[in-house]
Formats: structure tokens, C-alpha cells, sequence
């Protein structure tokens, strides 16, 4: 079963995909429109280069903190939060699921995924 077959397994999620680092592909299985989740793998590409390009800068100044490589990020709102490990993507109803399952799974299930922003 793939990350994004068991992520959906999950009580409360609403769509989980992958996405190229390169930007130009994408796929998903969930409750989005096309469009929409076009625009979600524009937006977890765009945020992961940021915060791997933050965490470098905060691992210049912190070499043995541990935040260098970042291997994620997740946001929790009122409504849905997102995870995001490697180049998969999760997107939760804040209310019916479990960030922390999800991302649990996630980074037990992309461990040895390639962090290389390609």
C-alpha cells in the first residue's frame, strides 16, 4: 500500500498526494477538485522550499540543533491542517482527524525519502 493509500485510510482526511519537486507534476487521491488540488501541490512545494531555505539559515547558526535537514512542515487551523514529509502532502479536517497519526505515519513511511529541492 502506498503513503498516500494509508494517509487516506486515516479518520479525518480529506485528500493526501505527491507532488515534484520540480513543480510540474502532481497526484492526489482525496475530496479535491483538479484545480484545487493543483494549487495545494503549488503551495506545499513553495512552502517546503521555504522552510528548507530557513532552516539552513537557522542551522548557520545552530550547526548541531537538529533542524538541519528539514525533512517537513505542518500547519494546524480551527477547520484543516496540512503535513507535509518529503514531497507528500496531507490534508486533514482539524476536528474528525489526528496531525500527529498522520505525520507519525508520514515520517515513519518517508524515513529514507530524498530530501534533494531538485
Amino acid at each position: 500500500m502506498s503513503v498516500v493509500s494509508e494517509l487516506m485510510s486515516l479518520p479525518g482526511v480529506i485528500a493526501a498526494g505527491e507532488y515534484s519537486y520540480r513543480g510540474d507534476r502532481y497526484s492526489y487521491e482525496g475530496r479535491l477538485e483538479p484545480e484545487m488540488a493543483r494549487m495545494a501541490s503549488i503551495m506545499c512545494r513553495a512552502t517546503t522550499m521555504s522552510v528548507h531555505m530557513e532552516g539552513d539559515m537557522l542551522g548557520d547558526f545552530c550547526a548541531d540543533c537538529g533542524l538541519v535537514p528539514a525533512k517537513g512542515w505542518a500547519v494546524r487551523g480551527p477547520s484543516f491542517s496540512v503535513c507535509v514529509v518529503a514531497n507528500v502532502f496531507c490534508f486533514l479536517d482539524s476536528a474528525q482527524g489526528s496531525i500527529d497519526k498522520a505525520l507519525h505515519l508520514m515520517q515513519r513511511e518517508l524515513a529514507d525519502a530524498p530530501l534533494d529541492m531538485i
